[in-house]
């Protein structure tokens, strides 16, 4: 045998040992930069890989901002082989055009009993499934007992508002500095005025936003803004620079999701509690926000045998037990125990009540339109004065992205 034979042949087996130590690798891109979310998937990983030894599993936590302008160019150019993402439509924009790969065969007649019944539908697109949740948690107002009652009424809470602010106090901690905190006010204004077969139309780009019904969500925000409802500095605030407000006992109450559980300190703590966004019209319906997570194979990703297995053990009771009571969530698998604490009591009989659930404003409509609504719902709340043109820019997109 020649010197060149033998090379190619040792380069061969060079390549072989490399595609073979490339498949026993499981790339997987999370989201869950907060502490207790971290701490949860990193003892998940450990556990899927005394279960699965010939597998090693990488894992990279990102931000939650940086992460999501990432995702696109992960799954169209380099991508991992599981992603951390949302149910829901932000799903369905990367499936559309094939950037997700399918995994209905995860879902047995044993798997479908035991999840969530809207689970399904939420990672599913004609009939397919193509991703597994882990969780769900609700959105509503935390407020602190020893400063303000539960408002259960729009005037009650335009009260709470006037006496706190005469008081010194800011009385809703918010930080949009990342948008998002205040699309969540747009939200429950529009799901408590003008009810969620509205709302799901407004999100599906089928009413425009200069519709009056629209206009009304923005003149009952409006009189929150006029009492001084929300933190000065909102706009260069995060959301967990926010929170200290609360903490701190310079606010009083904050519309945000259970994820703020973990965070708060036990000493106000024991001054918190969880109520409903407050009603508005009767007759609106019951409404709740309850945003889903879930994991995905990317369609060109390179382990994908693993990456199923990976998707089969989140799917699994023992491991949502695990990941939810760490993280104080609700897991979407029936069979799994919730943590035995007060706020994941409170959020559990809380969505048990709504007549319906939905995601979340940057979830539940298309991306673009996302993004150029809520810098309008910030700027808003800087300049109320400028609504028609905010509108106006957002009907524009809405327009070009939905059509007339």
């Amino acid at each position: 045998m020649g010197a060149s034979s033998m090379r190619r042949i040792v380069l061969a087996a060079l390549a072989f040992a490399a595609l073979g130590a490339r498949a026993g690798t499981l790339v997987v891109n999370a989201n869950t930069s907060d502490p207790a979310p971290r701490a949860a998937w990193e003892a998940a990983v450990q556990h899927f890989q005394r279960e699965h030894p010939e597998v090693e599993v990488r894992l990279n936590v990102y931000d939650h901002e940086s992460y999501k302008k990432a995702i696109r160019n992960w799954l169209t150019a380099a991508p991992p082989d599981v992603v951390f993402w949302f149910a829901g439509n932000r799903m369905r924009q990367f499936v559309a055009p094939g950037l997700l790969a399918e995994v209905s065969e995860l879902y047995t007649p044993e798997v479908r009993a035991q999840l969530h019944p809207s689970a399904l539908g939420l990672i599913g697109v004609g009939g397919r499934q193509y991703g597994v949740p882990y969780t769900y948690y609700p959105v509503g107002l935390y407020y602190r007992r020893d400063l303000v009652a539960a408002p259960r009424t729009w005037s009650e809470l335009l009260a709470a508002c006037e006496r706190l602010a005469a008081q010194g106090l800011e009385p809703i901690a918010i930080g949009t500095r990342e948008l998002w905190p205040a699309a969540a006010w747009f939200d429950y204004i529009n799901l408590r005025l003008n009810g969620y077969a509205f709302h799901m139309r407004l999100m599906d780009g089928r009413v425009p936003y200069t519709d009056e019904r629209v206009r009304a969500v923005f003149a009952h925000w409006r009189e929150l803004l006029e009492r001084r409802c929300f933190s000065r500095n909102h706009a260069s605030s995060t959301w967990q620079e926010s929170q200290a407000l609360l903490y701190q006992g310079k606010s009083a109450m904050m519309l945000i999701g259970h994820y703020i559980v973990p965070q708060m300190p036990e000493a106000a703590k024991a001054q918190m509690d969880f109520t409903a966004f407050p009603a508005i019209r009767a007759g609106a319906g019951r409404a709740e926000e309850a945003p889903m997570n879930t994991l995905h194979i990317p369609a060109r990703a390179r382990n994908k045998e693993d990456a199923r297995k990976f998707l089969a053990f989140v799917l699994r009771a023992d491991v949502q037990q695990a990941l939810n009571q760490a993280m104080l969530q609700i897991p979407v698998n029936l069979q799994a125990r919730p943590a035995d604490e007060r706020f994941v009591r409170l959020g559990r009989t809380h969505l048990a009540q709504a007549e319906h659930l939905s995601q979340y404003f940057d979830r539940d409509t298309t991306e673009d339109l996302a993004q150029v609504a809520m810098k309008g719902f910030q700027e808003f709340m800087l300049h109320p004065q400028r609504l028609d043109g905010i509108l106006q820019t957002i009907e524009q997109s809405r327009q070009r992205i939905y059509g007339r």
